[in-house]
C-alpha cells in the first residue's frame, strides 16, 4: 500500500473515531491538497478511488490535471487558493468547485464565463472569519450585503469556506461558521486543514482540506 493511501485511510479512521454517534452520518469529504506535488505522487490515491483533489494555482492545475481528468472522469477538482479574475477563463471547466469567491468582480466574471463555457462550477463564499487584514475573504461585517448582492447572479453557490487565524484552538471560528451558514440556504462548509481537521469535522465541516498529512511536507 502506498504511503499516501495509508495516510488517507488513517485520516478517515481518525475522523470516524472522533465523531459522536449522532454525528456519524455527517462524515466530511476529504480534499487531498495536491498543490506542488507531481502527478506521480497523486496517482496512487486516484487508483485507490479517491476523487477530491485541491489546487491553488490555475496554471499548475491546468498542466497537471487536464489529461488526467479526461482519463478519470469522476475526479472532482477544487480551487482552494485566491482566484484572480483574469484566470477564470482557464479555470472552467477544469475546476468543479471554487472555494474562494470573495468579491463582486470575481462573481461577475464567473457568471459570464460559465455561460461561455456552458459549465457551472459549485462555489463557496470565502469568509474572513477572524477579520484579519492580511487574509482574503468577505469580512463578517460585510457578509450580509455581499450575500444579497450575489443573489442576483446565476451562480451555483453551495456553501462557505474559511481559513481561521493561526491559533492553538480554532473551534470558536468553526462554531461561528456554522452560525453564519445556518442563516443562509447553504449546506456545505469547507473548513479544517491538516492541523485541525478533527475539530472541523466535529463542528459540521462537510469538506476538509488536507495536504501535508497525506502527501508529507512540501519542499
Amino acid at each position: 500500500m502506498h504511503i499516501t493511501v495509508k495516510n488517507l485511510l488513517d485520516i478517515e479512521n481518525n475522523i470516524k473515531a472522533h465523531l459522536s454517534e449522532s454525528n456519524k452520518n455527517n462524515f466530511p469529504k476529504i480534499i487531498a491538497v495536491s498543490k506542488t506535488f507531481k502527478i506521480e505522487k497523486i496517482l496512487p490515491l486516484i487508483e485507490h478511488g479517491h476523487i477530491d483533489f485541491g489546487e491553488n494555482k490555475v496554471q499548475e492545475a491546468v498542466e497537471k490535471w487536464t489529461e488526467i481528468k479526461k482519463i478519470h472522469s469522476k475526479i472532482k477538482l477544487h480551487m482552494i487558493g485566491k482566484l484572480q479574475t483574469n484566470k477564470v477563463k482557464f479555470c472552467l471547466p477544469l475546476f468543479d468547485f471554487i472555494h474562494s469567491l470573495d468579491n463582486i468582480k470575481l462573481a461577475d466574471k464567473i457568471a459570464n464565463e460559465q455561460i461561455k463555457k456552458n459549465f457551472k462550477p459549485k462555489l463557496f463564499i470565502q469568509v474572513n472569519i477572524g477579520d484579519e487584514e492580511q487574509k482574503n475573504g468577505v469580512l463578517l461585517s460585510q457578509f450580509e450585503s455581499f450575500y444579497k448582492k450575489i443573489e442576483n447572479f446565476e451562480l451555483d453557490i453551495v456553501g462557505l469556506m474559511c481559513i481561521p487565524p493561526f491559533v492553538d484552538d480554532t473551534e470558536i471560528y468553526f462554531k461561528k461558521m456554522v452560525e453564519i451558514r445556518n442563516k443562509t440556504n447553504f449546506k456545505e462548509l469547507s473548513m479544517g486543514m491538516s492541523n485541525d481537521y478533527l475539530l472541523a469535522a466535529k463542528n459540521s465541516a462537510t469538506y476538509v482540506r488536507i495536504g501535508s498529512k497525506i502527501f508529507g511536507e512540501r519542499n
